[in-house]
């Protein structure tokens, strides 16, 4: 066998999601409570080479130039070990990933950051997996990782088990020209990451509640999505984003991801509304506010975002490709 370094490089976007997931089944496999529906994201982006040397004595994490934490280091090498069980290889692996965007302020920069380095890993391995496979894999990096692995509108299956549970594409990027117009209030990394998070699920006396809604209105959902219908979805994702909040936020200990700047943001999506702007709210596990209009209605909105004083940057996306090798 050549001990030549082995070496690839992909790409992956971030994703929003339009019903959220929030609690674990089984926390090592990443196994959901429920399904979730995103799309990926178009300029919100993780390029990672991976590249496995066999003179390496330990696997190495450099993220935007900078060597990784420990903990970040052994998560990564953690999920590399799946690849290299499956690849029969033991060389350790040096990482290297930048980001188009702010890490861990609730953009799912977890989710870009594992589907890029299980497509790139697989790649330099030699592995031949398809999609579903890969999404399995991902997966256990980080969960939402999951649906970053297709492109396009996505569904993510909870399942019962390792095999059961991965993303597929409900329909592809240009199936519905949406806008993701991100406010960024904060890009400091949150305190409490959402994998700590997910943990604290169960301790809200309304996590029973808010899985009851997301099962109503996950169909409805779907059929919103393949009828480009934003009146309907924008307050399925507003009723949804709300209740995952106000499990957090009695949860045991509590987890208050919001801001001033936050609520601030939602009170402005009112008025935008009344105003004759069709624009809908959801927030991942972080204080920023994604705001999700369509192509018709950007320039106004980006406008309207631009004007409030609490909003320190804009990131603006539209539906994506999947991950991908370059």
């Amino acid at each position: 066998m050549s001990t030549e370094p082995r070496s690839a490089t992909a790409n992956a976007g971030a994703n929003i999601a339009l019903i959220k997931y929030w609690g674990v089944r089984d926390s090592a496999l990443n196994i959901p409570l429920n399904d979730s529906v995103s799309f990926t994201l178009d300029t919100t982006r993780t390029t990672t080479t991976v590249t496995f040397d066999p003179a390496l004595p330990a696997d190495e994490l450099v993220i935007g130039g900078k060597p990784a934490t420990p903990a970040a280091t052994e998560r990564a090498s953690r999920h590399l070990d799946i690849l290299r069980n499956m690849a029969g290889l033991t060389w350790r692996a040096r990482i290297v990933s930048e980001n188009t965007f702010p890490m861990g302020a609730g953009i799912a920069s977890s989710a870009s950051a594992f589907a890029a380095l299980t497509v790139a890993a697989a790649a330099a391995l030699g592995l031949s997996l398809d999609t579903r496979t890969l999404s399995r894999i991902a997966r256990r990096g980080s969960g939402s990782a999951a649906r970053s692995i297709e492109g396009g509108f996505v569904w993510w299956h909870a399942g019962q088990d390792d095999a059961s549970s991965f993303a597929e594409q409900i329909a592809p990027p240009d199936h519905w020209d949406l806008y993701d117009v991100v406010a960024v209030v904060e890009e400091s990394e949150k305190k409490v990451s959402s994998a700590q998070g997910h943990l604290l699920a169960k301790t809200s006396p309304f996590l029973e509640t808010r899985l009851s809604l997301v099962q109503n209105a996950l169909p409805n959902v779907r059929q919103a999505i393949l009828d480009r219908d934003l009146a309907t979805l924008g307050p399925l994702i507003e009723t949804d984003a709300l209740a995952m909040h106000f499990v957090m936020m009695s949860s045991h200990p509590r987890l208050y991801y919001w801001t001033g700047a936050t609520l601030e943001i939602l009170q402005a999506v009112e008025k935008w509304r009344n105003d004759g702007l069709p624009v809908w709210f959801t927030i991942d596990a972080g204080p920023n506010v994604h705001l999700i209009c369509e192509a018709k209605h950007h320039q106004a909105l980006v406008a309207a975002v631009r004007a409030l004083p609490v909003v320190r940057d804009l990131i603006i996306a539209r539906p994506g490709p999947g991950a991908f090798l370059l």
